[in-house]
């Protein structure tokens, strides 16, 4: 059994989606970061960092639990502990891990900005708007010349790199930006959405 500790967010998500695409077992715990659940002791404990997601496998490499934080890290656990999702040939491997970098360092990161200074300031900031979203624009530029003539960002195959972008592409609203002006972004996402365990992982541990 796995515990996982997430909020509704494109981070938790990630991992709730690979939960669900694996057939893992595991139990919700959600930690509301609008009240500020991430940093009681308990919590702390099992991250350090104070952030969601983290999991705790009860059935960890040596059997003994294991903890872990940080998204992709637990991305790249959870493809490890089933062989599913990252591809076994070493390259393949490689580009799959390098699609999951761009969105842990840009996607992540950019559009996250995007959303703070387009949607939760109460005031906006014309330079942070501005400044966000034209990065925001760019990084979807770049996936979307990734995914012209290629089902998924890498490998020719669903992976990790997908499930983790997925839930960041699915705020494009937040950020002002119409998949219909991507439209090999808008192909792939509309493809991934129609997958169930998708809908099932972006639905823990609400809907909003």
């Amino acid at each position: 059994m796995i515990d996982l500790y997430t909020w509704g967010t494109p981070n938790g998500r990630k991992v709730s989606i690979m939960l669900e695409e694996c057939g893992l077992k595991y139990r919700v715990h959600s930690i509301d970061i609008g009240k500020g659940e991430q940093f009681t002791p308990e919590f702390v404990a099992i991250n350090p960092n104070s952030k969601i997601p983290a999991i705790v496998d009860s059935d960890g490499p040596d059997g003994k639990p294991m903890s872990l934080f940080e998204s992709g890290a637990i991305l790249v656990y959870l493809a490890g502990k089933t062989g599913k999702f990252l591809p076994r040939s070493v390259r393949d491997k490689y580009e799959a891990l390098q699609w999951l970098m761009f969105q842990m360092g840009g996607v992540g990161p950019m559009f996250g900005q995007a959303h703070h200074f387009m949607r939760a300031k109460k005031d906006e900031i014309p330079y942070g708007s501005e400044r966000y979203g034209k990065e925001a624009r760019r990084l979807y530029e770049v996936m979307d010349r990734q995914l012209a003539g290629r089902p998924y960002l890498a490998a020719g195959e669903y992976t990790i790199a997908d499930i983790a972008t997925y839930p960041w592409v699915a705020r494009h609203e937040w950020h002002r930006v119409d998949l219909a002006s991507f439209a090999n972004v808008k192909r792939w996402f509309d493809t991934i959405s129609r997958r169930p365990a998708v809908a099932r992982g972006m639905a823990v541990p609400y809907l909003n």
